[in-house]
């Protein structure tokens, strides 16, 4: 089997499952909150000076599961990823290494090991799994390097659909939360830990009022003003050098939230 024909059945070694920031939805987001766990806002922006040509697709990723905002004088998109953060084994893992909400556990759970962004080529070496999870026989996951399983297609045009529909509810909810700090697009996250219970009843706020205005009422504006942060001071230069509002991280030593980085900033 060459990585072009792929097979796979689970083996539950439960690899998969510890140490996560793991992709929700709205409502997955509300059900994890709900039962106890804890989620994160994570946020990055691009400068957004027009919208580009529709031959242009990873501009037209990331303008589908965006909002757009302002940086001073800088338009820029904004993407806010709702993630459930665990340290250790998931909370919702079971002494068998089963899964305890197998039935309602998230998108992306039921998505792996395939890859939800576009632009993330399948690799079967990046997976945690057991050699046994890929014996050939087993059923199958990509042919002629094309993803085949049916049920994982269905499942990963769900999720986008949801990362495209909740841009709007994402705005509104950073609005209430007053979230205000997007890192630069490939260069980390601004990760925001608001306090869960407040967080919970934002969410439940927010998505109601989508739900009751309809897809037609959601806002298509700037959400607001936003400060983008990095850790290289080059980056920094360069944004305040066309207006934007920017900072360097950790130059607040009380900063209402946490820069993960993607890369060395001295690279």
């Amino acid at each position: 089997m060459n990585e072009a024909d792929v097979d796979f059945a689970c083996t539950i070694c439960s690899k998969c499952c510890r140490d996560l920031r793991l992709p929700l939805t709205v409502d997955e987001a509300v059900d994890w909150l709900s039962r106890g766990g804890s989620v994160q806002l994570l946020c990055e922006a691009v400068p957004w000076l027009a919208d580009p040509p529709p031959e242009n697709l990873w501009a037209a990723h990331k303008l589908r599961r965006s909002f757009a905002g302002r940086s001073g004088d800088l338009p820029v998109r904004v993407v806010v990823i709702l993630a459930a953060t665990f340290t250790g084994p998931c909370p919702n893992l079971q002494p068998d290494n089963r899964c305890g909400i197998y039935e309602e556990r998230p998108l992306v759970c039921r998505i792996y090991p395939a890859e939800i962004n576009p632009f993330v080529e399948f690799d079967s070496r990046n997976k945690l799994c057991p050699p046994d999870a890929w014996a050939t026989g087993s059923p199958a996951l990509f042919r002629g390097g094309r993803l085949v399983d049916a049920r994982t297609v269905e499942l990963i045009e769900r999720s986008r659909e949801a990362d495209a529909n909740e841009a709007p509810v994402k705005a509104e909810l950073c609005r209430v939360l007053g979230i205000d700090r997007a890192a630069i697009a490939n260069e980390g996250f601004a990760v925001h830990s608001p306090n869960g219970g407040v967080l919970l009843e934002a969410l439940r706020s927010v998505r109601a009022q989508a739900s009751k205005d309809g897809p037609s009422a959601r806002p298509s504006g700037a959400s607001g003003e936003w400060r983008l942060v990095s850790n290289r001071r080059a980056s920094v230069d360069a944004l305040a050098a066309v207006g934007a509002v920017s900072e360097l991280a950790g130059d607040h030593a009380h900063a209402s939230f946490e820069y993960l980085g993607l890369s060395d900033p001295t690279a």
